[in-house]
């Protein structure tokens, strides 16, 4: 969904400032403690693949936007299953679902007591529906996590531009949500902001809900206007080379990782006019080693169609791009190689951690070395081009520069090279054939942590 209020340029300094703070802080970082993920930021930014479900008035309108004055009689799914969205989603690989509870247009899928622009003035169930208590239990049932998103900004609330009162109805509404329905691990807000109908803007009370959600649910994470989880920046679902999770706030660094926003379809809700339009699996493909090959996380928009399933062409697409995903982690030529490290290695973290496929282990060089090198011998010539490697990013980011090198022709040769690090890299490359391969950290800000290496084919 577009955010009107945010000026491009803004997040073209964001970019250059955060590409370049653990560079130029570095001697800061090595001197201070290194800014890492909580348990919670940790566990999202290893989901690495989440999803966004648009649905709700719009749906049925077949617009982007709603002007808040929809008959709620016009929500009427014909056939709606939570549980075959909560089936696909886990056969594709998705550890998280934000369902859309409220958009701009103030219809509320669960039967808000604060409002009657809500399903329980609908024909959808009789008026005794609530698709949040749905989608939940289906979700939980395939052990997929929770998220919610509550669009402040409500263009069917009166007090809406009444600062205090709509605050209040605005925490009201989303003390419903975080009291009836269980663990919820993501709550998305979106900066969107209008005029009410008292012609003034609307103020939102940002520190005050973000109080209530600590209160509420202490282990959710708030994105994108929040504390915890920042927008990329674009709807395109890339980030930027070298994206890190490090930003600055005042004269203090953060640790505040990305996340990638980009719908399957042109749309955000369900057009059956762009059922023909769902974005192909090269398309899907690029938009994955963008994000999640560039330290973030995806967050691909799935929208239910008007039955309340998600769409057939949808589903195509995504058992496709979850084949090709298999397809490219099934090899993994590191995996039986032989690691060899010309200087020693911290005792308790070998070399040998580089490749047990646990993100909980790694590889150290010894204690205070910055800079080192890993050989790998693949034990006859293979044909790769993607490397991924991994931080343990428990430990925070520590590489600002590395590079990758094949054996050829006597020669050592750079195949890539970059800055940042973090949860996981998928650096891409013109297929190269090659027995001997190095992991080279040209410089890092305290001793390297690296997770994991690997070499793949993408055919």
């Amino acid at each position: 969904m577009k955010r009107p209020l945010v000026a491009e340029n803004r997040f073209a300094a964001f970019a250059l400032l955060i590409s370049t703070i653990c560079l130029s802080l570095g001697k800061a970082l090595a001197a201070d403690p290194l800014p890492s993920p909580s348990p919670q930021q940790l566990a999202w930014q290893r989901h690495e693949f989440i999803a966004f479900a648009h649905f709700g008035m719009n749906t049925f309108t077949d617009r982007e936007w709603g002007e808040g004055n929809e008959d709620p009689k016009l929500f009427n799914p014909t056939d709606f299953d939570a549980r075959q969205w909560a089936a696909v989603l886990k056969d594709s690989g998705v550890k998280l679902l934000i369902l859309t509870a409220k958009h701009h247009d103030g219809f509320c899928l669960w039967p808000s007591q604060f409002t009657e622009h809500c399903v329980k003035n609908s024909p959808w169930r009789g008026g005794k529906g609530d698709v949040v208590r749905e989608v939940v239990d289906a979700l939980r049932e395939k052990q997929i996590r929770v998220g919610l998103y509550l669009s402040p900004w409500d263009r069917n609330q009166p007090t809406y531009g009444d600062s205090p009162k709509y605050n209040e109805h605005f925490r009201n509404q989303l003390r419903e949500l975080l009291t009836h329905y269980g663990p919820i691990d993501e709550v998305w807000f979106d900066g969107a902001c209008g005029e009410g109908p008292n012609g003034k803007k609307q103020e939102y009370d940002w520190p005050g809900y973000y109080a209530l959600i600590r209160q509420l649910q202490p282990n959710a994470l708030i994105a994108i206007s929040g504390p915890d989880i920042r927008w990329v920046g674009n709807e395109s679902g890339a980030a930027r080379e070298d994206e890190s999770s490090v930003v600055k706030r005042g004269d203090q660094l953060a640790w505040h990782p990305a996340e990638c926003d980009v719908s399957i379809r042109p749309g955000w809700f369900y057009h059956q006019s762009e059922d023909s339009k769902v974005k192909s699996l090269a398309s899907l493909a690029d938009i994955y080693f963008k994000s999640v090959g560039r330290n973030s996380v995806l967050l691909l928009n799935i929208p239910p169609d008007r039955r309340g399933r998600i769409a057939e062409a949808d589903v195509t697409r995504l058992k496709e791009l979850r084949a090709f995903l298999d397809q490219i982690y099934a090899t993994d030529y590191i995996r039986s190689a032989t690691i060899t490290v010309p200087s020693q290695s911290d005792a308790t973290h070998g070399e040998n951690q580089l490749n047990d496929g646990d993100l909980g282990t790694y590889w150290m060089p010894a204690a205070g070395q910055t800079t080192a090198q890993v050989e790998f011998d693949l034990g006859q010539p293979r044909t790769f081009n993607v490397a991924r490697i991994q931080e343990n990013i428990a430990l925070g980011e520590r590489v600002q520069a590395y590079h990758v090198e094949v054996l050829a022709d006597s020669k050592w040769r750079t195949v890539t090279a970059g800055r940042v690090i973090g949860q996981k890299q998928l650096r891409r490359f013109p297929a190269v054939t090659a027995r001997e391969v190095r992991l080279v950290i040209d410089q890092a800000c305290a001793p390297p942590a690296i997770s994991e290496f690997g070499l793949h084919f993408n055919d």
